[in-house]
C-alpha cells in the first residue's frame, strides 16, 4: 500500500539555534530518537552538526512532539579522536539501542584521505545515565574495513532479533574516477552480534543497487512491525535523481529484502528547504502513528523536518 506521508515542516533549524555558541556553524544531519517520556511526547533527537572546518560534531535536542517545540539543546556529546585515530576528523551519530539499562550509541568516525576524499568506520559510545552523557568505549572502531570489505563502512541501524542483534550498515564497494571526480559506490549489508561489540560479517547484502548507475544507498532504518521487517533508507543515482530520495523495502526474515521504493509517498517541495533533496529518514511510532524525521537540501544543512503517515490512505 502506498505510504502517504504528510509533511509538517521543519522542527529544528540549526541556523537559528544555539549551536553557533557551541562550536557548530550549521547542519543537523542523520536524526534519530530516544524516548524520554512517550506519554508527554518528549523525545531526544540526536543529530550531527558541523564546525568551521566542516567536521561533523554530535549533539541532541529534547523535543516535545505534542507541542511541537524544542525544549533544550545539548553541548557537544563526544570529543573528536586523538590525532591519527579513526574519528579525528569528525563524528557523525548514526543509531542507538538500549541493553540492560545502558544505551549503546553507534557513530561514524571520519578520516580525511589523500587518494580518496575520506574513510569511514564505526565506533561505539555508551551511556549509563539515561542518554544524558556518553563515553567512548574504545580508541579504535568496532567495525572497520577488512579483507572482505576493503573500502569503508558507515551509517547503520541496530535492531534486536530473537537470538541476537542485527546491524544494517553502509558498505562501500569501491571508488572510481569519473570525469576527474572521485566517486564512491555503496549499498546496505547486515551483520550479527551477541554483545553489540563483536560483529560477525559475511558479506551479506540487504539492499542492493536497482540500476546500473545507482551508486549510493545509505542510512538504513529498520522497524519490525506485525512480524515483518520494514526498512527506509536514502538512495541516489539511477534514472530518477542525482539527489537523495527516500526508499523502502520489506523482508520476512530480515535477511532477504524486496525493494519497494515506489511506495514512499514523500517527495521534494517547491522552493522550500527540501526542494532538491529528501534523505536520512528516522521512523518511530508516537501516539499510534508513524512519524518520520528527515533531512532536506545539502545533506541536512537546512535542518530536520517532520512527516506523519496518513493512516487513512
Amino acid at each position: 500500500m502506498k505510504q502517504n506521508w504528510i509533511k509538517k515542516g521543519l522542527i529544528f533549524n540549526p541556523l537559528i539555534s544555539g549551536l553557533a555558541s557551541k562550536n557548530a556553524v550549521g547542519y543537523a544531519a542523520v536524526p534519530f530518537v530516544l524516548p524520554i517520556s512517550k506519554s508527554q511526547g518528549i523525545y531526544r533527537v540526536f543529530f550531527s552538526a558541523r564546525d568551521g572546518q566542516n567536521r561533523s560534531l554530535p549533539f541532541f535536542i529534547d523535543y516535545d512532539f505534542n507541542k511541537r517545540e524544542v525544549l533544550s539543546e545539548s553541548d557537544q556529546l563526544l570529543p573528536l579522536g586523538e590525532l591519527g585515530t579513526f574519528d579525528d576528523s569528525g563524528i557523525m551519530l548514526t543509531s542507538i539501542i538500549e541493553k540492560e539499562g545502558k544505551i549503546y550509541l553507534f557513530y561514524i568516525g571520519w578520516n580525511l584521505g589523500v587518494t580518496v576524499p575520506f574513510r569511514n568506520s564505526i565506533g561505539l559510545a555508551i551511556s549509563e545515565d539515561g542518554g544524558n552523557t556518553f563515553k567512548k568505549q574504545f580508541r579504535g572502531p568496532i567495525i572497520d574495513r577488512n579483507h572482505i570489505e576493503p573500502h569503508f563502512v558507515a551509517s547503520n541501524c541496530v535492531v534486536k532479533c530473537k537470538e541476537d542483534y542485527r546491524m544494517y550498515y553502509l558498505s562501500c564497494i569501491g571508488w572510481e574516477k569519473i570525469e576527474g571526480k572521485i566517486m564512491h559506490r555503496y549499498h546496505i549489508k547486515w551483520a550479527t552480534s551477541k554483545d553489540l561489540v563483536n560483529w560477525e560479517r559475511n558479506n551479506n547484502i540487504a539492499i542492493d543497487f536497482a540500476y546500473e548507475n545507482e551508486y549510493a544507498i545509505s542510512v538504513p532504518r529498520v522497524l519490525i512491525l506485525n512480524n515483518k521487517f520494514k526498512m527506509w533508507y536514502s538512495y541516489r543515482g539511477g534514472p530518477y535523481s542525482e539527489k537523495y530520495r527516500i526508499g523502502y523495502a520489506e523482508s520476512e526474515d530480515g535477511m532477504n529484502w524486496l525493494r519497494k521504493d515506489e511506495l514512499v509517498g514523500l517527495s521534494i517541495s517547491y522552493n522550500e528547504w527540501d526542494s532538491e533533496m529528501i534523505c536520512y529518514p528516522c521512523i518511530f511510532e508516537h501516539n499510534g502513528q508513524l512519524h518520520m524525521l528527515y533531512n532536506g537540501n545539502d545533506y541536512g544543512k537546512t535542518g530536520i523536518g517532520l512527516a506523519i503517515l496518513d493512516q487513512n490512505n
